[in-house]
């Protein structure tokens, strides 16, 4: 008889196959196979929260098929994947197959490759069942939650409406930034740059006022400005000090779940759950050739950054042989995992960090030869030597002013040779200029000088990875949670898109608005992240689950019952946005409202007219097969794309963005293609044009 191991998902079913070989049936469960009903609470708050689960519809096959396999197996492993998810499954599985929880039966696979597999079976152990009551107690409080408090906003604002532990937490953080940019009041200040080179070279370098009489430069008004500029007319620079020293930056570590999220998002603008899509497959395994069916990537979802000794190895065999020797620290470079992050797995890194993105380039989808490269460059790059700077700063006097130019050169150039963390927002290029040789005493000739006016800025709205970034920095959700989190309050019209920005709906700030007045806990950012800590305490076996349960629902029961008598007829209003648009039934004005499938307009004369239609975005481009107006429109998961306004008849469709911009050879619109690097290309069949941008 075989020995069955049970994992979670075909692909990693088929590489780990491979590895084991003849002896050994690996089967997949597609995921959970029980869960609470949908229909019911299915919690018994009055007896310890007691579950009551059920085999999860559309899975009756599935189950049927893995009673029969374990029963005629010499014995069962669990191998779902590493984390309080996958312990969750495995114990549902123990449930259903009659297997004994206290045998040594569950395994775990950190990476999907021989060594990754035979390790793991080498080292099997009891289901962890406070990993397994962790994940019971999150599933347990976010259905006490989701269950009693979204009938409550069903009566109090619309019904279909959802609440949710953690999201509410994000929509508020969403709704909070909106708030302070509307109360942002800009403040004037003004700088003075000067243009200007020295005798020893022509090169020309700017400086700005730094001081004024010994104090710092803080110029409120043009008429400020003006009087130093009088003052400064016919004066004397001269560099009055010049500071040199070398400097070293070193790299990033390498990713984690949240990090990888954001990079990805700012340097590829992928969503989070694209990410995490693409990360999953490189983790299951791919088939390359000569390799065959093989993980790349260790397992995602991990808040640590840990790396083992045998792959920081690896790590310095390549970079010794494709860089030099110099370009390796002096020691293997380790990384400090911050305080509460759970240590079960290394950081995400290539599992085989010789493989190079451009070897398996040809065997991966585009997203995943992306997500690969970017995880590649990162691992590699965080093992490689510091880059050294040359920094020069020289402070330029003119009567009672000093002037401050900055700059530097790069002396060695370490680990960005092979890659740069992206940054949010603009970054200042001025100071990354290299200074011409200055010397103290040196008299500097003006090109040219003058005033510049500026306003102070409101805070950014988040992206999704300044969002996932605040969760992560206080302590909201885990891990394998933001990518979903961020989706429901998409998906649930709370937060919408523009362009890279997530700003609040008139609909997420109306509920915020209620539940910041009458469940403060709820939407309060400590009081989620202590919750979360009370969780991770379950896993490590500090805390008991049902007392951390019962801490939390005393207060809420008595919250949710105040709220009820707080607003006892009242109903909130969703203030509907206004348009231009004019309705062809009744001749008033449309506005635009949220249902439950999105935004729509209506006939502001409702109910008396009942006229809506759907929202049209046009765009500048024209149908390449019809000549009809290309609209903007989105997939059943929120994706954009663009389409005919001729649909059902025209059936043309594009991911490409439609530009102003007119093919050369036969006068069709132009769609850019790609991202910065991209290209214009003409999609009227046969034609066939393109250039870059």
């Amino acid at each position: 008889m075989s020995e069955l191991v049970i994992v979670e998902s075909p692909a990693k079913a088929k590489t780990i196959q491979k590895y084991l070989g003849t002896g050994f049936e690996v089967v997949a469960s597609m995921g959970h196979v029980r869960d609470l009903p949908k229909s019911k609470l299915s919690v018994d708050i009055e007896h310890d929260f007691q579950p009551t689960y059920i085999e999860m519809k559309g899975k009756e096959d599935v189950i049927k098929e893995l009673k029969k396999r374990a029963s005629k197996s010499s014995r069962v492993w669990l191998a779902t994947d590493p984390d309080r998810e996958g312990e969750a499954i495995s114990w549902h599985l123990a449930q259903l197959l009659g297997l004994d929880i206290e045998q040594n039966n569950r395994v775990e696979f950190n990476e999907i490759t021989k060594t990754g597999v035979q390790t793991g079976m080498s080292h099997p152990h009891k289901i962890d069942l406070d990993l397994v009551d962790a994940q019971q107690a999150r599933r347990i409080l976010d259905r006490i939650v989701g269950y009693q408090l979204s009938p409550f906003l069903w009566r109090k604002i619309r019904r279909g409406l959802s609440a949710g532990r953690v999201q509410s937490v994000a929509v508020r953080l969403v709704v909070d930034r909106e708030n302070e940019i509307r109360a942002f009041k800009p403040r004037e200040y003004w700088t003075i740059d000067a243009k200007m080179t020295a005798k020893s070279s022509r090169k020309v370098f700017s400086a700005h006022l730094a001081e004024i009489g010994g104090k710092k430069a803080e110029l409120a008004s043009g008429e400020e400005a003006d009087a130093i500029l009088r003052n400064l007319e016919g004066a004397e620079f001269t560099v009055k000090s010049v500071k040199k020293r070398v400097t070293s930056r070193q790299p990033a570590p390498p990713f984690i779940t949240s990090t990888l999220q954001q990079e990805a998002s700012r340097r590829m603008g992928f969503q989070a759950r694209r990410t995490m899509k693409a990360a999953q497959e490189l983790y299951e395994g791919v088939e390359v050739p000569e390799l065959g069916a093989v993980g790349l990537i260790t397992y995602m979802r991990t808040d640590s950054l840990r790396i083992s000794d045998e792959a920081k190895a690896a790590a310095a065999e390549y970079i010794r042989g494709s860089y030099g020797k110099q370009y390796l620290p002096a020691s293997p470079r380790n990384f400090k995992t911050k305080k509460g992050a759970q240590d079960a797995h290394e950081a995400i890194r290539p599992t085989m960090p010789g493989l190079t993105p451009d070897r398996v380039k040809d065997s991966l989808t585009t997203d995943q030869y992306k997500l690969y490269k970017l995880i590649w460059e990162r691992f590699i790059a965080s093992q490689m030597a510091n880059c050294q700077l040359d920094t020069v700063s020289a402070d330029i006097e003119a009567g009672d002013c000093i002037f401050r130019a900055s700059g530097y050169s790069v002396k060695f150039d370490g680990f960005t040779r092979l890659y740069v963390e992206a940054k949010d927002g603009a970054q200042n290029d001025e100071e990354n200029k290299e200074l011409p040789p200055l010397n103290a005493g040196d008299p500097l000739k003006i090109k040219s000088i003058g005033g510049n006016q500026h306003f102070t800025q409101p805070p950014s709205r988040y992206t999704e990875a300044s969002l996932i970034k605040a969760l992560e920095e206080n302590g909201i959700g885990r891990p394998s949670t933001y990518a979903a989190t961020v989706g429901t309050i998409l998906s649930r019209m709370y937060v919408e898109r523009d362009g890279k920005q997530l700003r609040p709906t008139s609909l997420g700030e109306v509920t915020t608005t209620l539940m910041k007045d009458h469940f403060k806990q709820i939407v309060d950012v400590k009081f989620t992240a202590e919750m979360e800590s009370d969780l991770d305490g379950v896993e490590q076996g500090k805390t008991d689950w049902v007392e951390s349960l019962r801490k939390f629902y005393n207060g809420f029961e008595k919250t949710l019952s105040e709220a009820e008598k707080a607003m006892d007829g009242k109903r909130m209003r969703v203030p509907d946005e206004e348009t231009d648009e004019v309705c062809e039934v009744c001749g008033k004005p449309m506005v635009i409202k949220i249902g439950r499938f999105g935004k729509f307009l209506a006939c502001s004369g409702f109910p008396e007219c009942r006229n809506t239609k759907k929202i049209v975005t046009p765009t500048k481009g024209f149908c390449p097969l019809c000549g009809k107006k290309i609209i903007l429109k989105k997939s059943k998961k929120g994706r954009s794309f663009y389409g005919c306004e001729g649909y059902p008849e025209c059936t043309f469709m594009t991911w490409n963005t439609p530009v102003e911009d007119r093919c050369p050879k036969c006068k069709n619109t132009l769609f850019k293609k790609g991202g910065r690097a991209g290209k214009l290309v003409c999609e009227k069949p046969d034609c066939g044009y393109e250039r870059p941008l």
